[in-house]
């Protein structure tokens, strides 16, 4: 069975879906433990690993090989934006989604430029976290800004191959 979402059988019994493995990056440990708390409780996902910088989350991507790598913006040693690209260049198959504090449509521009598949705006992860996997784990794009505080929805989100 491939480590991607695929489905496959196994003597002609029900179908079993394989794991989606994740690696957090985030140089805040206290982030990590919360995301890694919430994307536990799904089944058929799975915390590989761990990173508080972009240099660690180049080795842990290359060593891993994670389906989805969850993603910080502003790290120590190299930005989230230069580890994004160069892992669409080290580990291809790995899908990039941001979770960041930066709620501002240019940085979320740039992200994608830099090949991510997704971003998320850390005040609203609790909201949008597991449908934002979801979708890059599936080769979609998921976008989605803070909602302004009227309760007007400023999300952008959208799926799509």
């Amino acid at each position: 069975m491939s480590r991607s979402n695929s489905v496959s059988f196994i003597d002609n019994q029900e179908p079993m879906t394989a794991t989606t493995r994740i690696l957090l990056v985030d140089d805040h440990p206290i982030v990590r433990e919360g995301l890694r708390t919430v994307l536990q409780r799904r089944t058929g996902w799975e915390v590989v690993g761990e990173a508080s910088n972009g240099i660690e989350a180049l080795e842990q991507a290359e060593r891993l090989q994670p389906d989805v790598m969850v993603l910080d913006i502003t790290m120590p040693r190299l930005n989230g934006l230069e580890v994004c690209r160069l892992a669409r260049k080290r580990t291809p198959s790995t899908e990039i989604l941001f979770v960041t504090q930066h709620d501002s449509p240019q940085m979320m521009k740039e992200a994608l430029n830099a090949g991510a598949k997704g971003y998320v705006v850390k005040s609203n992860a609790a909201r949008d976290l597991v449908h934002a996997i979801e979708a890059v784990s599936q080769h979609r794009t998921f976008t989605a800004m803070a909602r302004p505080e009227n309760g007007d929805s400023s999300e952008s989100a959208a799926t799509r191959p």
